[in-house]
């Protein structure tokens, strides 16, 4: 097989392929024992066919397009390890010869990886972090966890509040008509969480068990059902039930209750110091993330569209996995939101293209240093990996494998390395005091 690359502007090319006719006849062997299964000729069993009778009834080009479509990712595939290019969209494929007994020849125009031209990257300069643990931090840490441990309590002789969890029926309408998504028994809606249209939860608030109520809204303009866009809705609201939070008190018992402690003292304690290991975490990603970005901001890429469109749909589908852990899903964010995809992918854009261009640098910045990861350090991530879903390095390694991930484990532990590698050549510098004028 020939395989030859020219680019012909900025991050797009043409590859050129050639592949012998030893390997098209390999190619037209396959299609035909694939398509003869479903071929029935008189005097024949089903999948029986003599090669030379079913050309002959049908021509050897009704293989063509099978062979093409067997032969042509193996080959794609081969010419671009050959020509050492990075393909980030799929290719616009011309086929220029194809026939029994010629070669296969095709132009690919494909858009590759784009060049990296780096700016200053060691020595650069960032703000120093500084963070401490207030006593008012760890009284709010102690808060969420009252609210964590709170029991429901139901309420019957007191109207709903903002937090409390109201079961209710809801039948919607725009102008004395139903729509589809607008009716509910029994819904537990907690108040005050904005999960619905705005303006429903803060008409609920007040009503009391066994309350009817005409709760009348308007549908926000951007809303994702254009038939209820910018309308006003009509909802008939029955209140079934109305819970709230009855928080533990903060004393010795509610510390034996939640830790290993015996007093409230010690937990408070132990609780400023994960507040601590936390802060300093945070910290230390801060200022991983100020060096990448001011690095970053000092290099020269053009990124083609491609590639951030595809970062964009990484992030969707990881948004709608974190949805789906908490119980939802995009399609139920979005109703609720009155948001559509595209209005989601828009807000996404921004920091897609960041991603990349952040990606882009390190890998070439790997490239320039010669940053590699040893197969002890795949080990070693493989043993912590074990560690944390309870496997060994060996199941793990295997499940990467099979998944097509072990390279992509790899290149994280590469991207790794490099931060690092920027944040021990890069420099804390204090930020300077905010200037004060004098009148």
């Amino acid at each position: 097989m020939k395989a030859t690359w020219e680019k012909i502007e900025k991050n797009l090319g043409v590859l050129e392929v050639e592949v012998d006719a030893e390997r098209v006849a390999s190619a037209l062997d396959k299609a035909f024992n694939k398509v003869v299964k479903q071929v029935s000729v008189p005097g024949f069993r089903k999948g029986k066919v003599p090669r030379p009778i079913f050309e002959k009834r049908y021509g050897v080009e009704s293989l063509y397009q099978d062979a093409i479509d067997i032969l042509l990712p193996e080959v794609y595939s081969e010419a671009v390890d050959q020509t050492d290019i990075f393909p980030v969209d799929r290719p616009d494929v011309e086929i220029d010869q194809f026939a029994k007994g010629e070669t296969f020849k095709f132009k690919a125009k494909v858009t590759v990886k784009p060049e990296v031209t780096l700016g200053d990257y060691k020595g650069v300069e960032v703000p120093a972090v500084k963070f401490e643990v207030t006593d008012e931090e760890v009284a709010e840490e102690l808060e969420r966890l009252q609210q964590r441990h709170a029991e429901l309590v139901v309420v019957d002789d007191e109207p709903a509040q903002s937090g409390d969890i109201t079961v209710i029926d809801f039948d919607g309408s725009v102008d004395g008509v139903q729509f589809e998504g607008g009716q509910a028994e029994r819904y537990s809606l907690e108040l005050g969480s904005n999960s619905f249209i705005p303006g429903f939860e803060e008409q609920v608030v007040g009503m009391a068990t066994g309350d009817f109520k005409d709760v009348e809204v308007t549908f926000p303009e951007t809303y994702h059902a254009e038939e209820l866009a910018g309308k006003a809705a009509v909802f008939k609201v029955k209140v079934h039930e109305i819970k709230r939070k009855q928080l533990p008190e903060l004393d010795d018992e509610f510390a034996k209750d939640v830790s290993e402690f015996d007093t409230l003292a010690e937990f408070k304690e132990d609780l400023k110091k994960q507040l601590e290991g936390r802060k300093e975490s945070e910290a230390k990603a801060a200022r991983e993330n100020a060096v990448v970005e001011k690095v970053a901001e000092g290099a020269t890429i053009d990124i083609p569209e491609s590639m951030i469109q595809s970062e964009v749909q990484n992030m969707m589908r990881d948004f709608d996995n974190r949805l789906r852990n908490q119980g939802m899903n995009l399609e139920m964010f979005l109703s609720f939101s009155g948001q559509t995809t595209e209005d989601l992918q828009e807000q996404m854009k921004t920091d897609a293209e960041k991603r990349v261009r952040n990606n882009l640098v390190l890998e070439q910045i790997a490239k320039t240093e010669n940053i590699e990861v040893s197969e002890d350090e795949i080990n070693e991530e493989l043993n912590t990996m074990g560690e944390a879903y309870k496997r060994s390095a060996e199941e793990i390694r295997s499940i990467l494998a099979a998944n097509g991930s072990l390279g992509s484990l790899r290149e994280e532990l590469a991207l790794r390395k490099t931060i690092d590698f920027l944040v021990e050549n890069s420099k804390e510098v204090e930020a300077p005091a905010a200037e004060t004028t004098e009148e």
